[in-house]
């Protein structure tokens, strides 16, 4: 059964899943014609290849540890931080640890 995306006015909860991590699923939580909003979930060793996505994206790591890796660079997010980058930006996400974050997308309409 598909998770129904978030609604106008009604909370969503984003907290950590702590103990049940290991157990979750990236999922959707909301898209409209500007703006994705993505529950990411990756354990440990486990990567997004790169990639670009048309839009500025935030990063946000509400736990455990990720690497966002810009070819050379390799910048890491503990739980509670916040990475922006430009759009069109190639990138690659590494778990170092059983994570999850928050990725928010600003999608432009043509």
């Amino acid at each position: 059964m598909a998770l129904p995306h978030a609604q106008p006015g009604v909370p969503v909860d984003v907290l950590p899943y702590g103990t049940s991590l290991g157990s979750q699923v990236s999922t959707a939580l909301f898209k409209s014609d500007t703006l994705e909003v993505i529950r990411l979930v990756l354990t440990a060793g486990k990567r997004l290849p790169g990639h670009q996505v048309p839009g500025e994206l935030t990063i946000q790591c509400l736990e455990g540890r990720l690497a966002v890796i810009q070819g050379e660079s390799r910048q890491t997010l503990s739980a509670g931080q916040l990475l922006f980058l430009p759009a069109q930006t190639m990138h690659e996400i590494e778990a170092e640890l059983d994570s999850s974050a928050l990725l928010t997308i600003v999608l432009h309409s043509h």
